[in-house]
């Protein structure tokens, strides 16, 4: 009984993380939307600029600070930190510490889920047979291409592309590479909209936001996707010619 109890307890603490991390989600949803937003930005963006002018070393370090926070804890508003940092920095370095700071708040979301459940699924997936031992085969042996895929496609949600991953098996260190890597091209289309800011604030616009479909920003995108999914490609015209 009081090692059932010490389980239970055990399993409930490797879930902490990720319980935390859903329910500052959901608070966030409700009572950050007004805080991380286009107007705020622009009412504070002299503040803003002055604080950096002031404090640029410190800036860095608390934007990316709050980037890690904002990803980690799935709160509102990635958006409008990608374009505050190309606003405050340009879009270089800019990017880099949009990017950096994205990798380390996804990085906390697929260590909480990994640690709380992903070891567990990806060892049963492991040591089933059938059908799931075939996917999780499958994954195994393409997860660079598919990494780079739910990174590049625009339309995979980012949680679900920092989710998917340790629940899977997928390591550390590959994943790390292929969300940094992998957001690079997304992360430097929004730094560009935000180093542009100060001139969309002076004629009272808002930025255009769905600027990544536009055909010039989009098609290399997708380059990039079907360079990605080459490898899934051939792998399956080998197995069809094979059987």
């Amino acid at each position: 009984m009081t090692d059932m109890t010490q389980n239970t307890k055990s399993g409930l603490a490797r879930k902490l993380p990720m319980i935390a991390i859903i329910v500052v989600a959901l608070i966030g949803a409700f009572t950050l939307r007004d805080y991380l937003s286009f107007d705020a930005l622009r009412d504070n963006r002299e503040a803003l600029i002055a604080f950096r002018d002031a404090n640029y070393v410190l800036t860095v370090m608390l934007f990316i600070a709050a980037y890690v926070v904002i990803v980690g804890f799935s709160l509102p508003g990635a958006t409008i930190a990608t374009l505050t940092g190309g606003f405050l920095f340009a879009t270089f370095p800019g990017a880099l510490y949009n990017v950096t700071g994205a990798t380390i708040g996804a990085t906390i979301i697929f260590l909480a889920a990994r640690w709380g459940l992903g070891e567990k699924l990806a060892s049963k997936m492991e040591s089933s047979e059938g059908a799931v031992k075939k996917i999780k085969e499958g994954i195994d042996e393409n997860q660079w291409s598919m990494l780079f895929l739910i990174r590049l496609v625009p339309a995979v949600p980012f949680f679900v592309a920092n989710l998917v991953p340790a629940l899977v098996g997928v390591p550390l260190s590959r994943f790390v590479i292929s969300t940094f890597l992998g957001i690079i091209p997304g992360g430097l289309v929004y730094t560009s909209v935000g180093a542009g800011l100060g001139e969309v604030f002076a004629r009272g616009e808002t930025p255009n936001l769905g600027i990544i479909f536009e055909p010039h920003i989009l098609l290399p995108i997708l380059g990039l996707c079907v360079l990605a999914a080459l490898p899934l490609v051939i792998k399956a015209l080998r197995g069809h010619k094979g059987i």
